[in-house]
């Protein structure tokens, strides 16, 4: 094979430094085309960034402000924002180079092209440092001005407990309902929330309107006016008045609204709150549905609450058969029929705990002789209420059974798991910053503590005996708890392994005897009770660990 010799490359001397290149428009070799052009002369290397540490949020030019993490895109944006020169140069590539977080320093490494002569591209990598400036975006700032608001939404419930705040709470963090809220204010009978625009206080009515029945009015108020401009500036008020009708409440329906409902007795119970309140009649089981609309075109109060209720022993149940059903034939295996036995437990007068009644309840697929249910003493109620005067006396109970009672033992105890509050300021500006409340409750001063405490006990019981409620809530695990459970745990099995190690020392056929009863009882004592004083009853609702969530943020909560 003849060998051919390559074609020779021409070269030529650069015209600065005398280095032999390819020939170029500019015969400069690449060092010195960099010493002579500067394509990042337009690019500052230095630039600052807003940052606002109340609600750590960048200013996004030209006047939005965004949540970003640390050397995540979000920030690189806004980075690269503050960059005018770079429209003259065609950028490659970005990313971070790591600093310390306290720095106040951001270092972004830019690698960027552009064409110096004709045909000749030259690439530059350079280092932007950015200083973090701190401020306050126009939120915060009205935020920390007194009375800075432009809407303001005022809910309130006139009930004497406030377990449906309780629950509203609960349904707001669950959906981020309160994400625009500038400040949350307790008051007697509810929860004022303040808004920088009104927009948001329009969102917050919409929601509230879409989970629990609800009446809202506006107003306006001038503030201003420009009389060169005719522009207005008005502050608006949502007054948002939730139905005063709860769960296991007793209602009497007027006659004109039990009729509409598809002729359902009178005398219901609420078994549902949510926009509709959903009843029942204990005594037919025809379920319906109460729009907001329709209450509150014609309204009523409720006969009895949960205060009222009283305990009842069962002394025998007979299911009928009979399933809850709706005005439109749907049915609901929640409920069935069952006529009752039962006699007061606790009777305040004499003679009056040997007296038994019979009544018909919806409670028969829960219920067991020798069980314990709450209801409502008609007997011996007086009731201030035209509707239940209108009642024929053939027509009204002796007893409405409501809900199955569980034995009374220390649950805050046992539970596991805990919820998230809202972070309110104080009705009384007097009262001291480190006094605390239940969720929608409390920081009034410290008043009616005891009041609060049981109504937050009886919220936290509601969520164990009705799954779905819960579906509604998100638990999240205690460790705390958790950790407290195993360490009972730990030590009942000391005292039972003692115990049994105890016994085998003993003769023989004492021995034997004594380990017998000791299997038989498993660490029970005659009177029913554990090692620990409490009730082991595997029949009280509890809250599965598969319903409890991991993640909680304890810079955004209060427990």
């Amino acid at each position: 094979m003849e060998y051919h010799a390559p074609a020779a490359q021409h070269m030529v001397l650069c015209a600065d430094c005398g280095t032999p290149i390819e020939p170029n428009n500019a015969n400069l070799c690449v060092n010195c085309l960099r010493n002579s052009v500067d394509i990042t002369e337009w690019i500052p290397k230095q630039a600052t960034i807003n940052f606002c540490r109340n609600c750590e949020r960048y200013l996004n030019p030209p006047n939005s402000w965004v949540s970003a993490q640390l050397e995540s895109r979000e920030l690189l944006a806004i980075c690269l924002k503050k960059l005018k020169g770079l429209k003259h140069v065609r950028l490659i590539d970005a990313s971070f180079i790591w600093t310390e977080p306290h720095s106040k320093r951001l270092r972004v490494k830019l690698t960027v092209q552009k064409e110096v002569f004709t045909s000749t591209i030259l690439q530059q990598v350079f280092e932007v440092e950015f200083f973090v400036q701190y401020g306050q975006c126009p939120d915060c700032t009205r935020l920390a001005a007194k009375n800075m608001w432009r809407a303001s939404v005022q809910v309130r419930q006139k009930v004497p407990h406030k377990r449906t705040f309780l629950y509203l709470e609960q349904l707001i963090l669950k959906y981020n309902a309160h994400r625009d809220t500038v400040s949350v204010q307790e008051k007697k009978d509810g929860l004022d929330f303040f808004y920088a625009q009104r927009a948001h206080a329009v969102r917050m009515c919409e929601f509230l309107s879409s989970v629990v029945p609800v009446r809202v009015n506006k107003s306006e108020q001038l503030i201003s006016m420009d009389v060169h401009t005719s522009t207005n500036n008005y502050k608006f008020t949502y007054s948002v008045e939730i139905a005063p009708l709860c769960k296991d409440d007793l209602v009497c329906l007027p006659l004109r609204v039990a009729r509409s409902l598809g002729n359902i007795g009178q005398l219901v119970v609420p078994f549902r709150i949510t926009n509709t309140i959903k009843l029942i009649d204990p005594a037919t089981l025809q379920m319906a549905d109460l729009g907001a609309d329709k209450y509150w075109r014609d309204p009523f109060t409720a006969l009895c609450s949960q205060p009222e209720l009283v305990e009842f022993l069962v002394l025998d149940i007979e299911p009928t058969g009979t399933m809850a059903h709706g005005m439109h034939g749907q049915t609901n295996a929640r409920f069935a029929s069952a006529d009752a036995q039962v006699s007061p437990l606790n009777a305040p007068t004499f003679g009056e705990s040997d007296a038994v009644y019979h009544t018909r309840t919806h409670l028969g697929n829960i219920l067991q002789p020798g069980d314990t249910v709450l209801g409502y003493h008609l007997r011996t109620a007086n009731f201030n209420s035209a509707e239940w005067d209108a009642l024929p006396a053939e027509r009204t109970p002796d007893v409405v059974l409501v809900k199955k009672s569980y034995p009374e033992r220390k649950r805050r105890s046992k539970r596991n798991w805990k919820l998230k509050s809202m972070a309110k300021e104080a009705e009384d500006p007097n009262a001291p910053e480190h006094v605390v409340g239940r969720g929608a409750l409390g920081r009034r001063g410290g008043l009616d503590s005891q009041r609060v405490e049981k109504d937050y006990e009886m919220f936290l019981r509601e969520l164990e005996e009705d799954e779905e409620m819960r579906q509604n809530v998100n638990l999240y695990r205690d460790p705390a708890a958790m950790q407290r459970e195993a360490e009972r745990r730990a030590r009942k099995e000391a005292k039972r392994a003692a115990r049994q190690a105890g016994a085998e020392d003993m003769d023989e056929d004492e021995g034997a005897a004594n380990g017998a009863v000791s299997d038989t009882d498993d660490g029970m004592t005659t009177d029913n009770e554990t090692d620990d004083g409490e009730t082991d009853d595997e029949q009280v609702p509890r809250i599965r660990m598969d319903e409890l969530l991991d993640d909680m943020d304890e810079m955004n909560i209060e427990e």
